[in-house]
């Protein structure tokens, strides 16, 4: 019998509110232990500290100069966190965990009142252990944040339009999710309404429902969406002539129709990340994808899981159209896919439910064995002077531990589905997944020194006393993102550009435009620092620039003026 079914005389709400608290502890457990990620973390982080640090919460700066790529939502997150607990690694991740978080809860909620509470169990445990999602929210990125509204804004939808629902319900749900993507496009722009204007109008088209176009609410919704999202858009407008061009036509349209952002990839870029991500849902995604495709019910009444593939199928194509691909772009897929997964696994037969689960550890017990086998030739295929094998061979343990804890996982599943415990093994599956996503996070650690600047401030730190606040301190030729939230103070960019044209058009004189001005001024000065690649170091030691070698690591020199 299902310990977790909610016919079972053994079913116990303690025991949800256990499951519960266990996840809470898990999910929320390595936030502050891991150091920031080079180049979106630090960024991000860096861009809400100068917030708060300079008090200007309308024009957001990214080392000292204007930075206008994404709207300001999260920057005030983490800035207010800043200001209320300080500044820390949790703090800079604690608004995408939270938001995602919040995400596991909701589709929790909206599954059981759409379909039973062990759909919404089921659908929750889907998404808390779904492996592309669990990653970004664990990331201080801008994805988790934009992907939490969007899926407020779909699973309101699904509420507003449920069959059965009264005219209150309908406007009250359908306000919602108008301020979700008044939230969303705050989060990242235009992209918050434009997906889901898109998804409905194909999904209206396929269903020809046009009745559906008057439970919408559009003066109400459109005015609560403008009171929400237009009020930062037009005081940065006013406060910043540059603002509009940059934002409406380089961030959006540029980035979507051209090849600007050096971010192109081939039409099956997407593929990998929705085929590993999914996991470990896909085959039972995949099994059922005709049978959700089925319409259920009257022509006329909402269609909820033809409207979460419309979604996930939409959405995956348009960012696979885009000139422009990050592997983080299709994370909004995956609520609704969940959602999708955890209504069809109440459908599934045990059986096949078991003979799936055993698949998925015998491709755990596989790359086991690959890993046992071959790791220490597969860490040195994978190592570099950039990436030397001392540091690399750290993160194989961690890996082991993930793939073991998936497996582990999967093959409880697989057992508890075959004796017909269906929720328990669903459960199983998930905190599997949950488990070996915490473990390759944790581990990913150990290849700190490689991608953020903390270890090498700290050493710095340790061994000579403190920065000088008052000294300038140089980035010649590169710009490692993290290295201004560890300094707390922003560098002075040489020879530099990158992301950073727009605020050095506005404000040159914070940059160095080439490395021979900089070596006059480097000359002349008593004190100062600089961070630079190794190339740079061993070019300018040969020249006899007066140079002091602080700490080295195998990706940056700092050295000082003294």
């Amino acid at each position: 019998m299902d310990l977790f079914s909610l016919k079972s005389p053994h079913y116990s709400r303690w025991l949800l509110l256990g499951l519960l608290l266990v996840f809470t502890l898990v999910w929320f457990s390595n936030l502050e232990s891991r150091k920031l990620f080079r180049p979106d973390e630090g960024r991000y982080a860096e861009i809400a500290r100068e917030m708060a640090v300079s008090g200007d919460w309308i024009t957001p700066h990214l080392n000292g100069l204007k930075y206008f790529e994404k709207p300001p939502l999260q920057y005030w997150a983490t800035a207010a966190a800043f200001k209320l607990f300080g500044e820390h690694h949790w703090t800079a991740r604690w608004w995408p965990a939270t938001t995602s978080f919040a995400c596991v809860l909701l589709i929790f909620w909206v599954g059981r009142r759409l379909y039973d509470e062990e759909a919404g169990l089921a659908a929750a445990a889907a998404l808390g252990g779904c492996t592309w999602f669990l990653l970004n929210a664990h990331f201080n990125a801008l994805d988790a944040g934009l992907t939490a509204f969007l899926t407020l804004a779909l699973l309101s939808f699904l509420m507003a339009q449920r069959h059965g629902v009264t005219p209150v319900e309908n406007r009250n749900w359908m306000l919602i999710v108008w301020a979700a993507m008044a939230l969303a496009v705050l989060s990242k722009g235009l992209i918050g309404i434009v997906l889901p204007g898109a998804v409905l109008t194909l999904y209206i088209l396929i269903e020809r429902d046009w009745r559906m176009l008057t439970r919408l609410h559009l003066g109400k919704g459109l005015a609560l969406f403008l009171f929400i999202a237009a009020p930062w858009f037009i005081a940065v407008s006013l406060l910043n002539d540059e603002f509009a061009k940059f934002f409406f036509i380089h961030e959006h349209f540029a980035r979507f129709t051209t090849n600007v952002h050096r971010r192109t990839g081939a039409w099956w870029y997407f593929v990998p990340e929705l085929l590993i991500g999914s996991m470990p849902w896909l085959p039972f995604i995949a099994v059922r994808l005709r049978d959700g495709w089925r319409r259920e019910g009257e022509r006329g009444t909402l269609q909820p899981l033809r409207l979460l593939l419309i979604w996930a199928a939409f959405i995956f194509v348009f960012f696979s159209a885009s000139h422009s691909k990050l592997p983080s772009y299709i994370l909004p897929i995956f609520p609704a896919l969940a959602l999708f997964a955890g209504v069809q696994m109440q459908r599934m037969e045990p059986k096949t439910l078991s003979r799936l689960a055993w698949g998925l550890a015998a491709i755990g017990g596989l790359l086991l064995l690959l890993i046992l086998l071959g790791g220490e030739h597969l860490t040195r295929a994978f190592s570099k002077d950039s990436s030397p094998f001392e540091i690399v061979r750290n993160f194989a343990p961690w890996l082991l531990a993930s793939i073991a804890t998936f497996t582990a996982g999967a093959g409880a599943a697989a057992g508890l589905f075959r004796q017909t415990s269906r929720n328990a093994g669903i459960i199983a599956l998930a905190l599997g997944s949950l488990g070996a996503g915490i473990l390759v996070m944790n581990g990913h650690n150990e290849l700190s020194r490689l991608y953020s600047a903390d270890q090498i401030v700290q050493e710095i730190e340790a061994e000579h006393g403190p920065f000088d606040p008052s000294a300038p301190f140089y980035s010649i030729q590169m710009h490692d993102q993290t290295l201004p939230f560890y300094l707390k103070r922003p560098v002075t960019l040489v020879q530099y550009i990158d992301e950073f044209a727009l605020g050095l058009a506005a404000e040159p004189e914070k940059g160095i435009a080439k490395v021979e001005d900089w070596k006059s001024r480097w000359r002349a000065l008593e004190k100062g620092y600089a961070i630079m690649n190794h190339h740079n170091y061993q070019h300018f030691t040969a020249e006899g620039l007066p140079m002091r070698l602080l700490a080295r690591d195998p990706r940056r020199v700092i050295v000082s003026r003294q």
